[in-house]
């Protein structure tokens, strides 16, 4: 199982991959803009956007891969360890 974090802090992020696998799962993290994301974020069974640290761009263009690959999305404004662990726990949920 594959997450992809879109935006979040880069000092949270070894906190983040640590939740991941807790939660027996992969974890790519985009902190910030990357050039040929929509490429990378196809291979993810759901996304987590962090919505006050991603540009509009980036998240617009994790929307349109989200839709188009029927991926679903957990948008939240707050980019900490346990919101980030309760999107895991929501999509845990959601996948039984």
């Amino acid at each position: 199982m594959c997450i992809a974090l879109i935006g979040g802090m880069d000092r949270l992020e070894k906190h983040y991959r640590e939740e991941a696998e807790r939660a027996g799962m992969s974890l790519q993290v985009f902190s910030r803009s990357e050039t040929n994301i929509a490429a990378k974020l196809k291979k993810a069974d759901f996304m987590v956007i962090f919505t006050n640290k991603v540009s509009h761009r980036v998240k617009v263009e994790a929307m349109q891969v989200a839709k188009a690959q029927g991926i679903p999305v957990f948008m939240h404004h707050a980019c900490g360890v346990c919101t980030f662990r309760n999107c895991l726990l929501c999509f845990a949920a959601k996948s039984q």
